[in-house]
């Protein structure tokens, strides 16, 4: 990696941590330039403006999260479906030793930034597309396997991933719930009985 390369990966990293820490409106270019021990105008030789270093941690940030990161449709069969379903999104939760809480925390500044800005409330919501026609899809392959209920795909789709999404803000607002137990409840509910996860 070049010199160029690394140092704006550094500005990057240390954006990142401040912005978990006071949030986007608070963090300034100066607080990030001490961070990573360089003048405030050197900045400027790797990111253009602020803005250009809040979209270089959105980038950075959102890199991997795709819904086939998380889940796969391959080589699913009636007995691994339902296990491969609870699993990714167990996958999608944070540890409990709090180390994932700062990108929950980033992800709702970003949120937050979305209702203010198109920008990124379009790329956003391209992301949220793609986890509900993910789930739509792997439900539909549920349905073909006889693993998952008939009635309604689409619609239980949705609930998953509107389930998954509340999970995160919950354990974002540090609250105590048995969030495998409510994940595997709501897994339960699109499956037919004899594959349910216990």
């Amino acid at each position: 990696m070049k010199k160029k390369d690394l140092t704006a990966q550094q500005l990057v990293e240390a954006a990142f941590e401040l912005f978990a820490e006071h949030g986007l409106e608070k963090t300034s270019l100066g607080m990030i330039a001490d961070k990573v021990g360089m003048t405030k105008p050197s900045i400027y030789y790797h990111f253009s403006s602020k803005e250009a270093l809040v979209q270089g941690v959105f980038e950075h940030l959102f890199r991997d999260h795709t819904f086939a990161a998380y889940f796969s449709t391959d080589n699913l069969d009636p007995v691994s479906f339902a296990t491969k379903l609870y699993e990714g999104g167990l996958h999608m939760m944070p540890p409990p030793d709090q180390s994932q809480h700062a990108i929950l925390r980033v992800i709702h500044e970003y949120t937050m930034l979305a209702q203010r800005d198109v920008v990124y409330r379009t790329r956003i919501n391209g992301m949220q597309q793609d986890f509900l026609a993910g789930f739509h899809q792997l439900l539909q392959v549920g349905v073909e396997l006889g693993v998952v209920r008939a009635s309604n795909p689409q619609l239980k789709a949705y609930v998953l991933a509107m389930v998954i999404d509340n999970i995160s803000r919950n354990i974002l607002m540090q609250m105590d719930m048995d969030y495998p137990g409510i994940w595997r409840e709501a897994v339960n509910q699109v499956l037919e009985p004899p594959y349910h996860i216990q």
